[in-house]
């Protein structure tokens, strides 16, 4: 499912083959784009329509900064055709203590009517220990009131970084996407292939960027780049970034 700047991030549902499963982003991955709540209406429509099962990535959901869903549940119909599954990873730098969690509603179910919860926990039992209670005393702190503020602020602070990235950009006369509800930009470099952009920031500028086609083909021209990262790197990066393509 091709999701271009031409189809504002989002798949043309009418040209989609039926399918058992669909993996769905937002805010995403590498585009930084968030669905609308009329999106993820016809996606969910989508799905009843044809039996798929949604598996909805929110990961980013911390990042939405306007009305767009922060959860597919907020979507009528929903609990019947998705999963959703998140992470401390970018709501509080969990990356490598990997701990998240995935909803499984009762009203899931299978074409004969069997609970998809049932056969889930049935995996994640044989196949899974639980998460260390390190881990799971850090996501505690998290959640607490302390713990939330700190992670929004965080966020913040991120969010800061993209605004220079994209105002960076943007000054050079870049088509710039994403940005507002993920700490993600991408940014398209027509007419050139995505390891060549890569290469030449590196080699030129010594900034660190993701090809876009190692997201798949259609993220061909594109390159991502991340906000993560101390205040005083993303300006010199921006000044370098000036520098190379004024």
């Amino acid at each position: 499912m091709k999701c271009l700047p031409e189809n504002d991030f989002f798949p043309d549902l009418l040209s989609v083959p039926r399918t058992d499963i669909i993996f769905f982003c937002s805010p995403n991955n590498p585009t930084g784009a968030a669905a609308t709540r009329k999106q993820m209406k016809e996606l969910v429509g989508f799905a009843k329509a044809n039996g798929s099962i949604i598996i909805y990535d929110s990961a980013y959901a911390i990042y939405m900064s306007d009305d767009n869903p922060k959860s597919i549940y907020e979507i009528p119909g929903a609990r019947e055709v998705a999963i959703e599954t998140a992470s401390f990873s970018k709501y509080a730098g969990f990356t490598g203590v990997r701990l998240g969690w995935t909803v499984v509603p009762d009203e899931l179910r299978f074409s004969d009517g069997f609970p998809v919860a049932n056969d889930f926990n049935r995996i994640m039992c044989t196949c899974f220990n639980g998460a260390s209670n390190i881990a799971q005393a850090g996501g505690l702190a998290c959640l607490s009131p302390e713990g939330l503020k700190a992670m929004h602020g965080v966020v913040e602070f991120y969010k800061g970084n993209t605004k220079i990235i994209v105002d960076t950009f943007t000054s050079l006369g870049f088509q710039v996407y994403g940005g507002s509800n993920a700490p993600y930009v991408w940014v398209r470099f027509p007419g050139r292939k995505s390891w060549d952009i890569f290469a030449e920031i590196l080699e030129k500028a010594h900034i660190v960027t993701t090809p876009g086609s190692g997201f798949g083909p259609g993220g061909e021209g594109f390159i991502r780049v991340s906000a993560f990262g101390h205040r005083e790197n993303i300006l010199e990066a921006a000044r370098r970034l000036k520098s190379l393509y004024k």
